[in-house]
């Protein structure tokens, strides 16, 4: 009996079962609860591949892995202004747009933006604004107001919430919301503004539990923290746990009267992408309107996609941190990308508020 075509039939079985199932994968590298389990599935169903998630809690943290000499990833989340600074440094791959057909969902208004004109690179994925979240009973027990950057930066604030604070371990996120408490821009420049934001940060510093940009909404859940800086999706999500828990309180949004930062996260792909058709796939399908309201309506995110619209909960669409009407809308800033000088002076000031006491 001639045994060649049992072998040969047995190595192409081989090699079928083993290099296809390694290869059919996504690699997404996405903040964290910024997408849901159910939508994961749903793409995986679709695209007969696994989604492999790996975490970041801050912009910063991700151009410092990139820089590195991180690889393997797919699919990348960041912020508008890191966006620039990522196709500055040659790490995006340029769009297919032949493959995103979905890309005429999204608001215009989102489109051909300073930090990526024509978006030769990147989509909108969600928004979200960093404001506060609260602890509704203990604040209004404490008489605490939840309109002002005041009640995180003010020892007279403070003082009735001492340890049971924390703020963003970011230091874009919580310079910007310095700079809106003292009246200035969020893309302020100024380095006398940056000390004086420096100054104000040290002060508030000992009244905080914690620089927290990824457990904190555990810490709210759970009312071992009251209040924080942070993100609006995550602040949603920390109510939603609290109330499937039982809890007797309830998580809200409050936003600062002074203003605060918007931020427009947007897909991009990694230049050493193993799987750009992979990422164009996945691309396409969080652009498409059930998809994309799916995330909104699940994490509590803002949406730039006119097609998600009509089925997003009214419940969110009245969220002012979430859809902002327009006289919240003027006083938002996007975060622009910094000079290398700027960012030095601003991890030198990093460095001295970490290390205050």
């Amino acid at each position: 009996m001639d045994k060649r075509p049992l072998a040969a039939t047995l190595l192409a079985l081989a090699l079928l079962a083993l290099p296809a199932a390694a290869a059919d994968k996504l690699h997404l590298y996405n903040w964290n609860n910024y997408i849901a389990p159910e939508t994961v599935k749903r793409f995986e169903a679709e695209c007969r591949c696994e989604v492999v998630q790996t975490y970041y809690s801050d912009n910063e943290e991700l151009l410092a892995k990139l820089a590195a000499g991180a690889k393997g990833y797919d699919v990348l989340v960041p912020t508008g202004n890191t966006v620039e600074a990522l196709v500055k440094g040659g790490q995006l791959l340029p769009l297919d747009k032949s493959k995103l057909p979905n890309l005429r969902n999204v608001d215009p208004a989102y489109l051909n933006t300073p930090f990526d004109p024509g978006n030769r690179y990147s989509t909108p994925y969600a928004m979200s604004t960093t404001i506060l979240g609260y602890n509704d009973e203990k604040m209004k027990e404490l008489g605490l107001p939840t309109d002002t950057w005041a009640v995180i930066f003010d020892p007279r604030h403070l003082a009735k919430v001492k340890g049971r604070v924390t703020v963003l371990d970011s230091s874009a996120e919580l310079f910007a919301a310095a700079f809106k408490y003292l009246g200035y821009s969020a893309n302020d420049v100024d380095e006398k503004h940056w000390r004086q934001a420096a100054d104000l940060i040290k002060k508030a510093k000992p009244y905080w539990a914690a620089f927290n940009a990824s457990s904190y909404i555990k810490e709210l859940t759970v009312g071992n923290i009251w209040l924080v800086h942070g993100y609006s999706n995550d602040i949603f999500q920390a109510n939603q746990d609290a109330q499937a828990a039982g809890r007797k309180f309830r998580i809200l949004q409050g936003m600062p009267k002074e203003g605060a930062v918007l931020a427009v996260d947007s897909m991009v792909i990694h230049k050493g992408a193993p799987r750009p058709d992979l990422a164009h796939q996945f691309i396409n399908f969080m652009l498409d309107g059930r998809n994309s309201a799916d995330l909104t309506n699940l994490i509590g995110s803002g949406n730039p996609n006119l097609d998600a619209a009509k089925s997003i909960s009214p419940e969110l669409k009245a969220l002012p941190a979430v859809f902002p009407p327009k006289d919240v809308a003027a006083k938002l800033e996007q975060l622009k990308e910094l000079t290398t000088a700027q960012r030095r002076l601003r991890n030198r000031l990093w460095t001295e508020i970490k290390a205050a006491r």
